[in-house]
């Protein structure tokens, strides 16, 4: 199986960023998520799974040329078997939200079956307590979202919300070691298990 990595917006995208807090730190979704897909990219070469980032620049493709990129190398390898796993960070302003979520196109396909198996893995990994943010009116724990990058690729494909970086608890996690190298670990460990059924 193919995987292909994107990673949210990019250096020039307006807000898509957490408050400067008291101690001085600040989340870039653009850059946070790129080290993310980065670790899972390496993480998953080291397990010989075939795997590929489809924007590694720093400013923002446009979701059109995203979708392009990842239709050609889908056309190439099979539909069926490619999975596409685009990486963000949450916001809702407020800094009150918190939480995981995970999103699929509308309707079912496989990429529910996929999104569960992320979904079983970030509430394993994730501390105790962690929210976990899920749309159960459909049998299943994703939130159909008519997002471009899951509406516009021909191949399975899922969109991570991981945590609010609004949220000063969760973007304390998120820039921490453990924070990184869970938001890492529940992308590597889901995407082994799907790749090797």
């Amino acid at each position: 199986m193919k995987i292909l990595i994107d990673n949210g917006h990019g250096i020039e995208t307006p807000g898509k960023r957490s408050p400067v807090w008291p101690d001085g730190s600040q989340l870039f979704e653009w850059k946070y998520t790129r080290e993310i897909a980065r670790r899972v990219e390496s993480e998953l070469q080291k397990q010989g799974i075939d795997v590929d980032r489809i924007v590694k620049e720093d400013t923002d493709v446009s979701l059109s040329e995203r979708c392009k990129r990842a239709n050609a190398i889908a056309d190439k390898v099979g539909i069926k078997n490619c999975l596409l796993v685009s990486i963000h960070n949450n916001a809702l302003d407020t800094g009150r939200a918190s939480g995981w979520e995970i999103h699929t196109y509308l309707g079912k396909s496989q990429s529910d079956e996929f999104a569960t198996t992320f979904w079983n893995e970030a509430k394993s990994i994730l501390p105790v307590g962690t929210k976990m943010r899920g749309d159960h009116s459909d049998g299943d724990p994703d939130f159909d979202s008519n997002f471009a990058i899951l509406r516009d690729t021909k191949c399975p494909a899922v969109l991570t919300e991981n945590l609010f970086m609004d949220n000063p608890n969760d973007c304390r996690y998120l820039l921490s070691n453990e924070g990184k190298e869970a938001i890492t670990k529940i992308h590597v460990q889901s995407i082994l298990k799907i790749a090797r059924k």
